[in-house]
């Protein structure tokens, strides 16, 4: 498989300088965020693979790394070690005159590059699958009780040909070309627990990509967004809620019935109770993430004056005003 070439994936030049990195970054990334494209998949890809050339790019040793290895670069380190061991002079000649390329689209894995160097082949042990992520938006209901939800997603699979081995015969497998899996489209279906919150991520044990050689699979991470609540104004596991009450009310007491995530309860509002009090209904929020607590509830008082007054309901208010209140 082609290395990734991450100045292409910039829309750069290899000479570019940070500056011109850094926007064509910035350019790229609002154009293909997840948000300004909803349930665009291939948006996704590109958006990922965007961060990661900007990541390598805009770090001055991951890019000297990347110019010189390509997209082994992350091995600079490992590999260089094996060369001075080897005598390889300059990183870039081995034993018996073998030379080694390295670059966007360069020669082989770091398993290849020790076969060239020792002259000797390595046996691909059992690798672990790449995990996977997937957006996944709730309600506040659902963020509150937990849900679930059936994911179609595209996920690698063991190549059923050559048995995740990724040789058949001696040759490489025509079907998965040499990498022992295969991409298939699955329906899963998840659990998401009470107490989620936007940003919240949901470990999904195994359900992502494929392992090669015999490998366990990877993860699958739900990356949650709770969807703005009408209600209710969160913070962590509190909520806060305005209560709104005639002057009159305020002034010689009440009692209002406030909604919670599970119904109504009672508040008494005390007399003179002044506008922007604020009570605290304990344990009447959010169930807090893999705990059995839950947060506060805040009820925010707000005092409604009258829009307009009659001329008996302004003569009282006269009369207050003149009583010295």
């Amino acid at each position: 498989m082609a290395a990734k070439d991450f100045y292409r994936i910039l829309g750069v030049s290899k000479g570019a300088s940070d500056k011109e990195i850094r926007q064509a970054y910035r350019r790229l990334a609002r154009q293909y965020h997840p948000d300004v494209n909803p349930g665009d998949k291939a948006g996704e890809e590109r958006f990922k693979e965007i961060n990661t050339a900007n990541e390598v790019l805009s770090d001055a040793e991951k890019r000297r790394k990347y110019d010189k290895y390509g997209d082994q670069w992350e091995h600079a380190d490992q590999i260089e070690a094996m060369q001075g061991r080897s005598g390889v002079p300059g990183g870039r000649f081995g034993p018996a005159g073998a030379h080694f390329e390295f670059g966007a689209g360069g020669v082989g894995d770091l398993g290849s590059i020790i076969d060239n160097l020792f002259g000797r082949r390595r046996p691909a042990g059992p690798r672990k699958g790449a995990d996977a992520e997937h957006r996944v938006e709730v309600t506040l209901d659902e963020a509150f009780h937990g849900t679930t939800r059936t994911l179609q997603m595209e996920v690698q699979g063991t190549c059923g040909t050559c048995d995740g081995k990724g040789e058949l015969a001696g040759a490489v497998c025509h079907v998965c070309e040499g990498q022992g899996t295969t991409r298939r489209t699955r329906r899963l279906e998840v659990k998401i627990p009470p107490g989620v919150d936007t940003g919240s991520r949901v470990r999904i044990a195994r359900e992502g990509e494929a392992g090669a050689a015999g490998g366990r699979r990877g993860d699958l991470m739900l990356l949650v967004t709770v969807r703005a609540d009408e209600r209710f104004e969160r913070k962590k596991s509190d909520l806060y809620i305005d209560i709104e009450v005639p002057v009159t009310d305020a002034v010689l007491g009440t009692e209002v019935e406030i909604p919670t995530m599970t119904g109504k309860v009672a508040l008494t509002v005390p007399p003179l109770t002044p506008n922007g009090k604020q009570f605290r209904l304990a344990k009447q929020g959010m169930p807090k993430l893999r705990g059995k607590e839950r947060g506060n509830l805040y009820a925010r008082l707000r005092v409604v004056l009258p829009e307009k007054l009659s001329d008996d309901e302004r003569k009282l208010f006269e009369e207050l005003r003149e009583a010295g209140l």
